[in-house]
C-alpha cells in the first residue's frame, strides 16, 4: 500500500510539474499583462512538434531540440503579438477570448493539414526511459527528469521576475503604464518580450510533455481547461500559487484515474470547485 501511494505521489507531482511548466506562460501573460490567451495550448503543441518532427525527419539530439521548441514558439509568439494581439490590449476580454479561440481553431486545422490526425510518437533517449528502484519503489527516470526541470526553471523565472530589473519593469508596466514610461521603461517592448517567453516556456512544456500528454491536432482543446484550471485555482499574482495548484492537481488527478478510474476524471473538477469556494482569490494572492 505504500508502495503504491508513493508511487501515485511521484507520477502526479510529476505531472503536475508538466501541467506547471506548460502553464506558467499563462500565468504570465493573464496575470502580469492581464491579456486572455486562449491560444496557449497552441504555441505548446507547435513546440510539440518541433522537437517531433526534427527527431523523426533529420535525427536531431533530443536536448538540442528543447532550446529550439522554446525559441520557435517564442519567436511565433512574438510574431502573433505584434500582429495581432498588440490590438487587443485594450479591448474587453470577451474580445480577446473570442480572437484567441479563434486562433486556436486555425492552429489545430493547419496541424491537422501538414502532420495529420494521428498521435505522434517520441523516442526519448535511452537514458532517460525504463524505471529505477528506490527503496522498493519502481520510479519513471524520464518523470523524474521532469521534475528536475521543473524546479530549476522555477527558479531561474522566480528569480527573474523577483530579483532583477526587467522583472520590476514587468511589474511596473503592468501596475501603472504611464508612469513606467514617465521612468523610462519601453512598456511595448516590456509585453513583446515577457509575451515571446510566456509562449517559448509553453513550446517547452509541450515538447517535453510528448512523451507523457502525448501530440495531436486537437492538443490545444484537450489541455487549455487544465492550463486554465492551474491559474485560476493557484491565483494570478506570481508563480508560487500556480506552481502550487499544478503539483496539487496533478497528484488529485493521478490518484484519482489509478484509485478510482471510473469518475477518476471528474475527481479534479470537483477538486477545483471547492478550492476556488474556499479560496477564490487563488492559493496565493497579493
Amino acid at each position: 500500500m505504500i508502495t503504491s501511494l508513493l508511487g501515485v505521489l511521484f507520477d502526479g507531482l510529476a505531472y503536475g510539474m508538466l501541467l506547471f511548466l506548460i502553464s506558467v506562460g499563462l500565468s504570465l501573460t493573464l496575470g502580469l499583462m492581464n491579456f486572455i490567451n486562449l491560444t496557449h495550448g497552441a504555441f505548446g503543441m507547435l513546440g510539440g512538434y518541433v522537437c517531433v518532427f526534427a527527431l523523426q525527419s533529420w535525427g536531431l539530439p533530443f536536448f538540442l531540440m528543447l532550446p529550439a521548441a522554446f525559441l520557435v514558439s517564442a519567436a511565433a509568439g512574438l510574431l502573433v503579438e505584434r500582429v495581432l494581439y498588440r490590438h487587443l490590449y485594450r479591448r474587453s476580454p470577451l474580445d480577446q477570448v473570442l480572437a484567441t479561440i479563434g486562433l486556436t481553431f486555425m492552429a489545430i486545422a493547419a496541424a491537422t493539414y501538414f502532420f495529420g490526425p494521428l498521435q505522434q510518437p517520441l523516442q526519448v533517449p535511452k537514458f532517460l526511459s525504463g524505471q529505477v528502484s528506490v527503496w522498493g519503489v519502481d520510479l519513471n527516470i524520464y518523470r523524474g527528469f521532469l521534475l528536475a526541470v521543473g524546479v530549476a526553471l522555477t527558479i531561474a523565472l522566480t528569480l527573474a521576475l523577483e530579483r532583477t530589473r526587467f522583472g520590476a519593469s514587468i511589474r511596473a508596466s503592468v501596475d501603472k503604464p504611464r508612469v513606467a514610461e514617465g521612468l523610462g521603461i519601453r512598456v511595448g517592448l516590456v509585453f513583446q518580450i515577457t509575451f515571446a517567453v510566456g509562449c517559448g516556456l509553453a513550446g517547452l512544456g509541450g515538447a517535453l510533455g510528448v512523451q507523457v500528454l502525448g501530440l495531436d491536432p486537437v492538443f490545444p482543446l484537450k489541455f487549455i481547461v487544465y492550463f486554465l484550471l492551474v491559474v485560476a485555482v493557484g491565483g494570478t499574482s506570481g508563480l508560487k500559487g500556480p506552481l502550487y495548484a499544478a503539483l496539487l492537481l496533478g497528484v488529485i488527478d493521478v490518484a484519482g484515474k489509478y484509485y478510482i478510474p471510473q469518475i477518476g476524471a471528474f475527481i479534479i473538477y470537483a477538486m477545483m470547485v471547492i478550492l476556488l469556494v474556499v479560496r477564490p482569490q487563488g492559493l496565493v494572492s497579493r
